[in-house]
């Protein structure tokens, strides 16, 4: 019995499609079947069912799984004993605030000794990165399907408005979009984030009226210090604004049912790499 034949085995196990299965390991079709063959000749025993329609697991398949999986854990624990281990390399989203600290404090106490690289890049260059196989993951928010890339569902990001702190407004507990309506309204270019911008304005538009045109300033801080001294405002995502600290901004939520756009981990539409899993499982921990 070989750790390949196992690998193999696990992916057709987990995919229930040998050719999904040699996709996610780089490999022909007929080689995963080749290996998976001689796994149950040595066993002894049927590990799936074939049927031209779909692949299912026998009892002894299902019985196999956890245990090969333990072997397989097994022997990344012993390379990783020796070898430093690879480090992840993440994809970050301006914005992500407190989401970032959370996933990245849960992300440690599973995997202490795994190194996180950090990379702040466009979303579009994002994306390709991951596509390429130079990022294992990274953080988007409401982004076009790309070929060799899924997205994974995180959360919801609510977002919030960003107003002088001297404004009528800045002291209330929530407000309408339609309050803003005289204030010009400071947002990046379309290009930069047509997902933000489309919500903003569309929220504008749905609360009847076209909002007045404000400066567009190249970094987030920049527009913070101009709304700081001159009546405008934007908007700033939640969990970003709870770590920003401007005492001549105020950050104020939305009514209900408020605005927001969705956050998601985008990865390698077949390729797994290492800690991967772990990852999710901290984004996961932070949902919660």
């Amino acid at each position: 019995m070989e750790l390949r034949q196992l690998t193999y085995f696990v992916a057709v196990a987990e995919e229930l499609h040998f050719g999904r299965a040699a996709e996610r390991l780089h490999i022909v079709q007929s080689a995963v079947s080749q290996q998976v063959r001689r796994l149950e000749r040595e066993l002894g025993a049927e590990l799936f069912d074939r049927s031209p329609r779909r692949v299912r697991l026998t009892g002894a398949g299902e019985r196999l799984l956890p245990e090969a999986r333990a072997v397989l854990a097994a022997a990344e624990r012993a390379r990783a004993a020796v070898t430093p281990p690879p480090g992840l390399r993440i994809g970050t989203s301006t914005g992500l605030g407190a989401h970032l600290d959370r996933v990245l404090g849960a992300f440690a106490e599973r995997a202490p000794d795994v190194p996180v690289e950090l990379f702040s890049l466009p979303v579009g260059e994002r994306l390709v990165r991951v596509a390429g196989g130079q990022l294992d993951a990274a953080f988007v928010r409401a982004v076009e399907p790309v070929p060799g890339v899924r997205v994974r569902p995180l959360w919801p990001d609510p977002l919030v408005a960003a107003v002088p702190a001297s404004h009528p407004l800045a002291g209330r507990p929530e407000l309408r979009v339609d309050e803003l309506a005289a204030l010009p309204l400071a947002l990046t270019e379309r290009r930069n984030n047509p997902a933000l911008v489309d919500l903003v304005v569309g929220a504008c538009h749905r609360a009847g009226f076209e909002p007045l045109p404000g400066p567009v300033s190249g970094s987030l801080q920049d527009t913070l210090a101009s709304i700081g001294t001159r009546p405008l405002w934007t908007v700033v995502y939640a969990s970003h604004a709870r770590v920003l600290h401007n005492p001549r901004v105020a950050f104020v939520p939305f009514e209900a049912p408020g605005l927001a756009l969705s956050t998601g981990l985008a990865v390698h539409a077949t390729r797994r790499p290492p800690y991967l899993d772990t990852l999710l499982l901290a984004c996961g921990d932070h949902e919660n």
